[in-house]
């Protein structure tokens, strides 16, 4: 079996200090099998994301002023994730409420950014999708959600533009992650990495700061973002779920290793060391206290209520004597398995008749 080290580059989940430009490997597939709805499930998504499109330019009420040190002080609990905590002998034991704006101000602006890169990301490894699955019903839908992708950069680019005070650049975890999915040659990978485990992930966390926010530019925004989100995660689950059905038990440990990875990897990302740079803190006095604090670490363990039901679905928990299970038992994640699965709850996510119509009556 493959270790810790040799998988994410270090033996302890918790050593941050370890941490290591995007080449695609792929081939481009065509198909001459042009019949449409071969696998009805897919059909069925292409056909939801066809009367499901809005614009990000004229859908969302761009002029709601945003007040951002509201929003932080708002926000201020996930912000930091350190309320209730004894700041006595902590970088934080001079700090005010100044101090404590400023950083939930910074947190929303480098939670957003990282959203905005991810989606990008999303953007050109669906095109990649669209290029090397080899089913013509897939290949239908996954160009639909180019078009989404293309759509969410869009709309996180122009609030961080217009809304808040600027961007933070790629986090290293993300980026390293990104680089993994583009890089391999398989496109079951590209599906596994991207929507399996960064999607899952986001739709968590636009589930996370759409409950939180009283911000409504922002909350609109988000439930928008989310109804497209699902689909795409259930995307991912109807693809692989036929697919891994007739891998091999090495085969399904090579995508059992690299779920694990990049679970590892998307945990980290939200440790926000560039945050704690850019408010003049060493990463390495803050984080021994993230990694500590009960409240942080419940946020991070809800990031993965989509993907642990997800990867069950898909049979990798508990292939090769449940070596993946384990994994998630170390990362405090396992308890979410009896959660629904995104491909049975997507419809749930769906905008309603009311927010169509609207979208339908800004679109003409």
């Amino acid at each position: 079996m493959t270790t810790n080290e040799e998988l994410i580059g270090r033996a302890d989940l918790n050593d941050l200090e370890a941490i290591r430009a995007v080449k695609d490997n792929a081939e481009a597939i065509f198909t001459w099998d042009y019949e449409k709805g071969r696998r009805p499930a897919l059909n069925k998504l292409y056909e939801k994301a066809k009367t499901s499109m809005w614009n990000g330019e004229t859908d969302l009420p761009w002029d709601t002023i945003v007040d951002q040190e509201e929003v932080a002080r708002n926000n201020q609990a996930l912000a930091s994730g350190f309320e209730n905590m004894d700041f006595a002998h902590t970088p934080f034991e001079k700090w005010g409420d100044k101090e404590w704006t400023n950083l939930g101000m910074e947190f929303q602006n480098w939670s957003l950014s990282q959203f905005m890169h991810g989606e990008q990301g999303a953007l050109i490894c669906t095109a990649k999708i669209v290029e090397t699955v080899p089913w013509i019903d897939a290949k239908y839908y996954a160009s639909t959600q180019v078009m989404d992708e293309a759509r969410h950069v869009e709309v996180f680019a122009k609030y961080l533009d217009t809304k808040l005070n600027g961007h933070y650049p790629l986090n290293a975890h993300l980026g390293m992650l990104l680089d993994d999915i583009i890089e391999d040659s398989r496109w079951d990978m590209t599906y596994l990495g991207m929507q399996i485990m960064v999607e899952g992930l986001a739709l968590a966390a636009f589930g996370f700061m759409h409950q939180m926010t009283t911000e409504p530019l922002l909350k609109k925004l988000l439930r928008y973002v989310m109804s497209d989100e699902a689909r795409h995660v259930a995307f991912g689950v109807l693809s692989l779920q036929e697919y891994y059905a007739d891998l091999s038990s090495k085969e399904l440990l090579e995508r059992q290793e690299f779920a694990f990875e990049a679970a590892v990897r998307m945990r980290d990302r939200f440790m926000q060391q560039e945050v704690w740079e850019r408010m003049g803190l060493n990463p390495r006095d803050v984080l021994p206290l993230l990694i500590d604090n009960p409240n942080r670490l419940l946020f991070q363990q809800m990031l993965f209520t989509k993907i642990v039901p997800n990867c069950k679905k898909l049979g990798l928990l508990d292939a090769n004597d449940g070596w993946l299970r384990t994994r998630f038992q170390e990362l405090g994640v396992i308890e979410f398995e009896h959660l629904t699965d995104t491909s049975d709850e997507y419809q749930a996510f769906a905008l309603g008749e009311a927010e169509l119509s609207e979208s339908t009556a800004a679109m003409g």
